[in-house]
């Protein structure tokens, strides 16, 4: 996969492909937010109300949420989920997480996701359906793109109050 952020095609007609390449391009502004960040300021958590919001602690977030939703739910593999225990429990940081080590993480998880999604279509119903909702491949991915986009609004706030850089 490409480190390059491109903009999906304007005229796209394959609605998969749209899907995927917008999630792309979320996922590489995700990184390129974190990218250069000491691990003191990637770690730092600066919002009172949200002691687990940093900007590692949401790439590890993301990272936990593509695993279920794509790899577990839609692609009905067998994986172990990245939850935890608690609603926090995939915001937390540990000792050994590194800018470059949460990030590779976050990467190794695209490619199961792709693996996970080869060979369905849109409307083809997910194979995990843990709850019995039915969902199809393209509920799923839309989802996928709406998360991914809110922390990346998150993303850039934490990137502004860590080193005042700021962009898309």
């Amino acid at each position: 996969m490409s480190s390059t952020r491109v903009w999906p095609a304007a005229a796209a007609e394959d609605e998969l492909r749209l899907l995927t390449d917008f999630l792309t391009f979320l996922r590489l502004t995700a990184v390129s937010k974190v990218e250069g960040l000491s691990r003191e300021l990637a770690a730092a958590t600066p919002i009172p109300t949200s002691p687990v919001v940093s900007a590692l602690g949401v790439l590890k977030h993301l990272t936990a949420v593509e695993r279920w939703w794509l790899s577990i739910e839609a692609g009905g593999v067998e994986l172990p989920s990245l939850w935890g225990a608690d609603a926090d429990a995939s915001w937390q940081l540990h000792d050994e997480d590194t800018v470059d080590s949460v990030i590779a993480e976050y990467r190794a998880e695209w490619e199961l996701s792709d693996k996970a999604l080869a060979g369905l279509a849109p409307g083809d119903r997910t194979r995990g359906d843990h709850d019995g909702k039915g969902r199809t491949v393209r509920w799923v991915l839309a989802h996928l793109v709406q998360e991914t986009g809110r922390h990346v609004g998150h993303l850039d706030f934490l990137r502004e109050l860590a080193d005042g850089e700021k962009g898309e």
